[in-house]
């Protein structure tokens, strides 16, 4: 009887060590893919067409950032006007050091055209001008007269400062971005924006997942 009890103890301690170790490991693979991984929903219109209003998106937390990366972050402290959680997604045109000018229709990254065939033309031609909702449309800008005149942070610098960016929507004629309020910093990102294989087109696949470098 003895004998009996005690190997009814042992078997439900091995059941118990091998549900624990089952627990541990699925916690562990949480975890990892986690820290690697999330998902996210886009909101709004500022990416159109190449991101959707309700398209999910996957977010890769570790990806390096690059020039033409889409980004998710935190814009609670880059623009004055969002609130705690509010997260944007946008495209890296400048890394730090760059310059970035807009003139008689043109984006310049380091005083070269920058490559833009991912928007339209007019997105590009009118949609990238300084045109806030108050009317004060201005057609030629540059990092320097935005900072020294329109920002509330980053005021009078002449490059994106060092561990951040500059940003832009897609759809440059509503688009909240940079033009208004600046830099964000890189402990602001979430992590780089990816389409599923089935989302979009391959067009629009193609601009958000393949054009970073």
């Amino acid at each position: 009887m003895e004998k009996s009890t005690k190997n009814t103890k042992n078997k439900f301690l091995k059941e118990c060590l091998s549900w624990l170790i089952y627990v541990v490991v699925l916690g562990a693979i949480y975890l990892t893919i986690t820290h690697f991984f999330t998902m996210a929903t886009v909101d709004g219109h500022s990416m159109d067409p190449n991101l959707y209003n309700k398209e999910k998106m996957l977010v890769l937390k570790q990806a390096d950032i690059k020039r033409n990366s889409v980004i998710i972050f935190d814009a609670h402290g880059e623009d004055p006007e969002a609130t705690a959680n509010d997260y944007y997604v946008k495209r890296v045109i400048g890394l730090p050091g760059d310059t970035i000018s807009y003139k008689d229709g043109k984006l310049y990254v380091n005083n070269k055209v920058a490559d833009q065939s991912f928007i339209s033309k007019k997105q590009l031609s009118e949609g990238t001008r300084y045109n806030p909702l108050n009317g004060d449309m201005i057609k030629n800008w540059s990092i320097s007269s935005l900072s020294s005149t329109k920002w509330v942070y980053n005021q009078n610098v002449k490059v994106v400062p060092k561990g951040e960016y500059f940003v832009l929507g897609d759809n440059r004629s509503i688009s909240n971005d940079s033009r208004y309020w600046g830099f964000v910093k890189k402990s602001k990102v979430l992590g780089v924006a990816r389409l599923f294989p089935w989302s979009g087109t391959a067009k629009h696949r193609h601009n958000v997942n393949d054009l970073a470098k």
